[in-house]
C-alpha cells in the first residue's frame, strides 16, 4: 500500500482480544461496568437514560492515542497491510479517490491519489462516538453509525459534520446500517427498532417513525435490527437478531429458522468456530435461544440471528446468520451455504454486493465468493493477502484494489482474481 509512512494518530477503544468479542462490541449484550477511565468521562451529547441491559456508551477522548504505522509491502507484492491495533473495522466506503474506513477509534478518510487521511472521532469534535459500524453514501453525504453516540452526517462541501440521536428522533444511540428506498424515504437500523425519514428530510424529526416488535406486532421479529436492504417494487428487507422481515405495502411479514433460515445443528457443528456462547453472558441472547429450543447448544450457533444481508438485482435475498451458514431466499424456497457447500466459515459476518453484481462474503475464516457456475467458492485467506481471516467489512476503490477489513487491521489488495 502506498501510505506513507508517517504516524497515524487515533484515540484507542479498548475492546476485547478475542475475535467473537470484537465482533460483538456494540452488538445486543449486556457488558460489564465502564473502566475509570471511561467513567470520568463526561457524559455523551444528546444522550438520555437507556433501558436496562442496554449496551454502555463509551467515551474514549480521555485515553491516551498511539501511532499507526503501515506494514510495507515487499517489492512486488500484490497486497499490503495497515494496523489499527485492538480494534476491530466493521465499516468501509470507496467513495471516488477516497476510502473511508470506520474503526473502534474513529472513521478514517483516506486519499488514494495523495497518500494523505484524515482521522474524524470525538477529540476532533466531528463524532459523538468513536465507535463506527456503518460507513456509506446518500445524496453526497457521508452517513456514519455509530455505537452510542446515534448517526452523524458529514457534508464534504462544507466540512461539517451533523450528529442526530435520540433527542432528534432516532431510535437508538446505536446504529447499524442506513439505506434510501426508492421513493426517497430513508431507513435507519438501530438497537431498538427502525427508523424511517421520510423523503431523507433530516431536519423535520417530527415526522421521523420508529418500528418496534410492539407497534408493528411482532411483525417486526426483533427490536435489534442489523441491517436494511431495498428490494423489488419498493421491499424493504430487514435482517434483526429474531429472523428476517418484510414490509412491503405497509405490511409486514417474517420468517425464522423454522420456515428455512440457517442450516440446522446436525449440519454446522463439527464446524462451529466460537466455544463462547453470547448466551451465556447476556440475558438476552438466552431468551433468543430458549425460544427455539437452543438452550442446550453452548456454543457460537443461532439460525435466527442475521448479522449481514443483501438483496441481489434479482430480489433474492442473501442472509448471514450467527454459525448457521449463508442462506439464500428468493421469497418462496430456502437455500443454505455451509462449510460443507465449500464456505470457509458458518459465521457470515459480511455480505458485499459489487457494482457489477458480485458477491462478497466476509466470514470468520475467510473472504469468499461464488464460483462462475454457481458451485463451490473461491475463498481467500491470509495466505492470499488478508490481514486477518475474520472479515468484517469491503471497499472496492477506484484503482481497482479490495479494501479488507478485520480485527486489528486492513488489507489492500491490488491482485485478486
Amino acid at each position: 500500500m502506498n501510505i506513507s509512512s508517517k504516524g497515524l494518530a487515533v484515540a484507542v477503544l479498548v475492546v476485547g482480544g478475542l475475535i467473537v468479542a470484537a465482533y460483538n462490541f456494540g452488538s445486543k449484550q449486556e457488558q460489564a461496568a465502564p473502566s475509570s477511565a471511561a467513567s470520568s468521562a463526561p457524559p455523551l451529547a444528546g444522550a438520555t437514560e437507556m433501558p436496562p441491559g442496554h449496551p454502555a456508551t463509551t467515551e474514549t477522548s480521555g485515553i491516551p492515542a498511539v501511532n499507526l504505522l503501515p506494514d510495507q509491502p515487499a517489492s512486488g507484492a500484490k497486497f499490503s497491510h495497515f494496523r489499527v491495533g485492538q480494534r476491530n473495522v466493521k465499516g468501509m466506503l470507496a467513495d471516488g479517490d477516497k476510502v473511508w474506513v470506520g474503526t473502534s477509534g474513529g472513521v478514517i478518510r483516506y486519499d488514494l491519489k495523495t497518500d494523505d487521511y484524515k482521522l474524524y472521532d470525538v477529540k476532533n469534535q466531528s463524532l459523538i462516538s468513536n465507535g463506527v459500524f456503518h460507513v456509506s453514501k446518500l445524496r453526497g453525504k457521508i452517513m456514519v453509525g455509530t455505537y452510542g453516540g446515534g448517526l452523524s452526517v458529514y457534508t464534504p462541501e462544507t466540512d461539517q459534520w451533523q450528529n442526530y440521536n435520540i433527542p432528534d428522533g432516532l431510535a437508538d444511540q446505536f446504529v447499524y446500517d442506513i439505506v434510501e428506498a426508492k421513493n426517497g424515504d430513508y431507513w435507519i437500523a438501530t438497537w431498538s427498532g427502525v427508523n424511517r425519514v421520510p423523503n431523507g428530510d433530516f431536519s423535520d424529526t417530527s415526522k421521523w417513525e420508529t418500528f418496534t416488535v410492539e407497534n408493528t406486532q411482532g411483525g417486526l421479529p426483533n427490536d435489534w435490527v442489523y441491517s436494511v436492504a431495498v428490494g423489488k417494487d419498493g421491499d424493504i428487507w430487514f435482517a434483526t437478531e429474531g429472523g428476517l422481515a418484510l414490509y412491503r405495502n405497509k405490511q409486514w411479514t417474517n420468517w425464522q429458522h423454522d420456515a428455512g433460515l440457517g442450516a440446522p445443528y446436525e449440519k454446522v457443528k463439527d464446524d462451529v468456530a466460537f466455544s463462547n456462547d453470547p448466551a451465556e453472558s447476556s440475558k438476552h441472547h438466552a431468551q433468543q435461544k430458549a425460544e427455539q429450543g437452543l438452550s442446550d447448544i453452548k456454543v457460537g450457533y443461532n439460525p435466527n440471528y442475521i448479522i449481514s444481508m443483501i438483496v441481489d438485482e434479482d430480489g433474492v435475498v442473501w442472509a448471514g446468520t450467527w454459525g448457521a451458514g449463508l442462506s439464500r431466499f428468493d421469497g418462496k424456497t430456502w437455500k443454505t451455504y455451509t462449510v460443507k457447500e465449500g464456505l470457509p466459515g458458518n459465521h457470515i459476518f459480511m455480505l458485499h454486493k459489487s457494482p457489477g453484481g458480485e458477491m462478497w462474503i466476509g466470514t470468520n475464516k475467510g473472504l469468499a465468493r461464488p464460483n462462475a457456475n454457481e458451485n463451490g467458492f473461491k475463498v481467500m485467506t491470509k495466505a492470499d493477502g488478508l490481514f486477518a481471516n475474520n472479515v468484517f467489512s469491503l471497499a472496492e476503490a477506484s484503482d481497482g484494489s479490495l479494501w479488507v477489513g478485520s480485527f486489528g487491521g486492513v488489507a489492500r489488495i491490488t491482485d485478486y482474481n
